[in-house]
């Protein structure tokens, strides 16, 4: 009986040591997992994708949602607010995940605001997706990561734009066609490749030139081209633009700036005479435009 005692104790014993070493080992694994997750996230993404808001409650869940959607997961959304007097903290805090950064101070407008953007990006490119623009897919990150691989890194990564109402129906393909070979001088033509659609290693990424207040993004765009050994064309439409109108006024501003940016980069007379190319093209766009409202 003393035997059977014993061995039955034994077996108990052996039980309770199993169960302890499970339990162990259990939270030893679950301690590994985490701190493996947490190393994740510390690390540098991929892709910093950096939004710019000021009291944007009516676009910015669009683009939230449209970031949080994507297939591919290394990347950091950044997002920079101007101190929004309305909803937008509130909507992006609701739609934030733990990708996202979240900056609220004053800045000095749009192009200062980008450049904190860029002062905060850990990620090897950065790309701008403004309040309201969608990337065109759930994959539109990983195409872009795909087109990242390779010996030599690209300095810009690009594809096409469709323009896209605030409910994101197509409206139309964006006016300048993205070449499939792109460099410093494709720009002498205009922006031919949306700032949206526009991925730049960020270690040639300069920050924008706060003298320009429209066309600031153009001149970033020619200056990142300028240090880019590698340009990568996806060959697809990689972002949905809001098209929201524009006063007369600005646009006159943001043309004006243009074409002094144009002539420093390009040269004055090359630019004249370019731009004299396009008063026909302007002509029979105000023709077309003007009959089209009777």
């Amino acid at each position: 009986m003393q035997r059977q005692a014993d061995v039955a104790l034994r077996k108990y014993y052996i039980s309770v040591a199993k169960l302890a070493l499970f339990i162990l080992s259990s939270n030893i694994l679950f301690i590994i997992l985490h701190r493996q997750k947490e190393t994740a996230m510390l690390q540098d993404p991929l892709i910093s994708i950096i939004t710019v808001t000021y009291n944007a409650e009516a676009t910015v869940a669009a683009t939230m949602q449209s970031v949080a959607s994507q297939s591919f997961d290394d990347y950091e959304h950044i997002v920079i607010d101007g101190v929004s007097t309305d909803r937008t903290l509130a909507l992006v805090d609701e739609l934030k995940t733990e990708r996202t950064r979240v900056f609220s101070s004053p800045d000095h407008g749009i192009y200062d605001a980008m450049n904190k953007g860029l002062g905060s990006a850990r990620g090897k490119y950065v790309v701008f997706l403004n309040a309201g623009d969608r990337f065109h897919s759930p994959d539109t990150l990983a195409t872009v990561a795909e087109a990242s691989t390779g010996k030599l890194s690209p300095g810009v990564i690009y594809g096409q734009t469709d323009l896209v109402d605030a409910d994101g129906n197509f409206i139309a393909k964006r006016h300048l066609t993205a070449p499939e070979h792109l460099d410093f001088k494709s720009f002498r033509h205009g922006m031919l490749v949306c700032h949206q659609a526009f991925f730049v290693l960020r270690q040639i990424a300069p920050l924008y030139r706060m003298k320009w207040r429209y066309s600031a993004d153009y001149d970033w765009c020619i200056r990142c081209l300028q240090h880019s050994r590698l340009n990568k064309y996806t060959g697809k439409v990689l972002v949905d633009y809001l098209l929201e109108g524009t006063t007369t006024q600005n646009r006159k501003a943001s043309l004006k700036e243009r074409f002094k940016i144009m002539s420093y980069y390009y040269g004055l007379i090359p630019t004249v005479l370019r731009h004299m190319a396009f008063v026909p093209r302007f002509i029979a766009a105000r023709v077309r435009e003007k009959m089209g409202k009777k």
